[in-house]
């Protein structure tokens, strides 16, 4: 396996105000024969908008390279402040990503007409705009602006979709700020915008999913049988929220390297060190209080059971093989 990451912006090109140096990048993992050019799967972990965690990441690309695809995980922009409202800058960012992977098909070793974009909860909801938004999202760049951002296909997983009753409010609050407008909130209301256009779709959640409401999966299924978007679902009967790949690596808490976890490390430094952008001081207490230094616990290692969750990704591989060869 090779594995080596790179920033995707150049300096000039990003300028999110609470980056505190951060700059969005991939994580590539690639198989090291490049005679057959791979499908890619970009992954974008979730976390609402805060953080994005590591156990969306690392053990998800090891997953799907071992199913023989050349995989990438992005770590995108959120804000752990929950103070400067990120707007379109974590699906620019996806976009950005999807711009990229193309441009450089030939040097990654992937199909740039199999592109798969599988995002996690908030990550899933960055995934999902951008399948319903992609026409929106400009590049800076006059050569990747010419490339199409829109992706060959989508896994939605226990996805955010909604910003109505079902929504997960914390996601849009980090998203949108406390005093989005209507117009702002309805915008990433992704179930209002599927067109036949929105590329195909592999949606699960589990139905006792805690945190977002499973009607989020639903909705979004519903508008692509509508307008005739191609898409699987499955909606798992039990299963609490944050499954991943359900792995043996996953459940013996093996995530690999903490490398997405680099932009929120840098804001609770800031924040510690009162350089925070505009944090209310009782956001900086609750940050001090979840980050301060203390003894990691042990690995928590979880018996198996949900056999059922722990088959999405072979459903997903065939799901996938299927939409590419039709």
């Amino acid at each position: 396996m090779e594995k080596f990451q790179e920033t995707i912006w150049k300096e000039t090109e990003y300028t999110y105000e609470a980056a505190y140096g951060f700059v969005p990048n991939i994580m590539a993992y690639l198989h090291e024969d490049a005679s057959e050019k791979k499908p890619c799967l970009l992954i974008a972990p979730g976390g609402g908008y805060c953080m994005t965690v590591p156990p969306e990441g690392e053990v998800v690309a090891k997953e799907f390279f071992y199913h023989g695809m050349n995989c990438f995980v992005l770590t995108y922009t959120t804000d752990i402040t929950m103070s400067v409202p990120l707007h379109k800058q974590p699906m620019s960012d996806l976009s950005r990503a999807v711009r990229y992977l193309r441009a450089n098909a030939d040097r990654f070793g992937i199909d740039p007409h199999r592109i798969t974009i599988c995002g996690f909860s908030a990550g899933a909801h960055c995934c999902a705009s951008l399948g319903v938004h992609f026409a929106d999202i400009e590049d800076p760049d006059p050569t990747l602006q010419a490339i199409s951002n829109r992706p060959d296909a989508m896994i939605l997983s226990y996805p955010v979709i909604t910003s109505g009753p079902y929504t997960h409010e914390g996601s849009m609050q980090a998203l949108l700020g406390k005093d989005a407008t209507a117009e702002e909130r309805a915008y990433y209301s992704c179930e209002n915008y599927v067109t036949k256009d929105t590329p195909p779709c592999f949606i699960w959640q589990t139905v006792e999913d805690d945190l977002v409401p499973v009607e989020n999966s639903m909705m979004f299924a519903a508008k692509c049988r509508e307008v005739g978007v191609p898409y699987t679902y499955h909606a798992f009967p039990r299963g609490w929220h944050g499954l991943s790949v359900y792995n043996n690596a996953w459940r013996n808490g093996d995530f690999g390297e903490p490398y997405t976890m680099d932009l929120v490390m840098r804001a609770v430094a800031a924040v510690k060190e009162g350089r925070g952008v505009r944090v209310s001081p009782e956001r900086r207490q609750e940050l001090e209080e979840q980050f301060a230094d203390k003894e990691a616990d042990a690995p928590q290692i979880l018996p198996m059971e949900y056999p059922d969750v722990a088959m999405w990704p072979q459903l997903a591989e065939v799901w996938m093989t299927s939409v590419f060869t039709e």
